[in-house]
């Protein structure tokens, strides 16, 4: 019997996913709030059910698998808010949910390591945002759920080669700042390998094997284009919109152990030096 992926959020993760399952006969089906992009998806072999955000999702009771991607804002969870009641109501017949989340749950631990059972402590609204999504996520009853905690995601289409070549990359030096990251083709991995191996209840951290300063992300890709390298700026006194000053407000180093002991995982990308050469192969 054919499997039904549906993915609430058809995003960049997502549509990775899909390019893993759809060759292997998986039907997957799509949201998207914009009719124009259905073609779009159409294209990908996905078919594309336009959904605005709230209201009944008819497509949920097809599915046998589920991926939400959607991140929660200032009001809450809003595919909790707008299907709670129906994803109760279709547990029973779910083999597998998967929740993406993000490493940002954590908070600042001074560039230590955490694990999936480190507490929760972020000092981000978007963190305490996500953390707040996971808890009503896991109270849905009955729901094969597994949360995915995803670090800074990078792949084709976001590296730093175009604003190294265009000469607007920055190295922004934090003293002891490092941040965790994860090529998509690698989350696509976790999470094939997680429906694969269902484990409900589960919490699986996304990244690699080298948390690194971001600096040094930017320098080792220019060296990759044999450029120059961007100059150095000071944190405290680079301009900076309150956003991306944001991402510094945390450092820590995320531990990978169970992805790999629990679905034996082998990273394609174990550090961004390997992630960064390959996007540069397929420019």
């Amino acid at each position: 019997m054919t499997k039904t992926l549906l993915c609430i959020g058809m995003g960049y993760s997502a549509r990775a996913l899909a390019a893993r399952l759809l060759p292997e006969g998986w039907r997957v089906l799509g949201t998207s709030r914009s009719p124009e992009r259905a073609a779009e998806l159409t294209a990908l072999g996905v078919e594309p059910v336009v959904w605005p955000g709230d209201g009944p999702l008819p497509q949920l009771v097809e599915a046998s698998h589920v991926l939400v991607s959607v991140a929660p804002g200032p009001d809450g969870d809003p595919v909790l808010a707008a299907l709670g009641p129906d994803f109760t109501t279709a547990a029973a017949h779910l083999d597998w949910v998967g929740y993406l989340s993000t490493t940002g749950v954590y908070g600042d631990h001074g560039g230590g390591w955490v694990d999936e059972e480190t507490p929760l402590t972020p000092s981000t609204r978007r963190g305490q945002q996500r953390v707040a999504a996971e808890a009503g996520w896991a109270a849905t009853p009955g729901l094969p759920l597994h949360i995915f905690r995803l670090a800074g995601i990078y792949g084709p289409g976001r590296g730093p080669f175009a604003k190294v070549r265009a000469g607007t990359a920055r190295r922004i030096v934090k003293p002891g700042q490092v941040f965790s990251r994860i090529h998509v083709d690698d989350i696509a991995q976790v999470l094939a390998a997680s429906i694969a191996h269902p484990n409900p209840g589960a919490i699986y951290n996304v990244c690699d094997d080298d948390p690194a300063p971001p600096e040094a992300v930017i320098a080792h890709a220019a060296e990759l284009l044999g450029l120059p390298l961007p100059p150095e700026e000071a944190f405290e006194t680079a301009e900076m919109t309150p956003m991306a000053r944001s991402f510094y407000a945390e450092s820590k180093r995320v531990w990978n152990d169970r992805i790999k002991r629990e679905l034996g995982v082998k990273l394609i990308y174990p550090t961004y030096r390997e992630g960064l050469a390959a996007l540069l192969s397929e420019a």
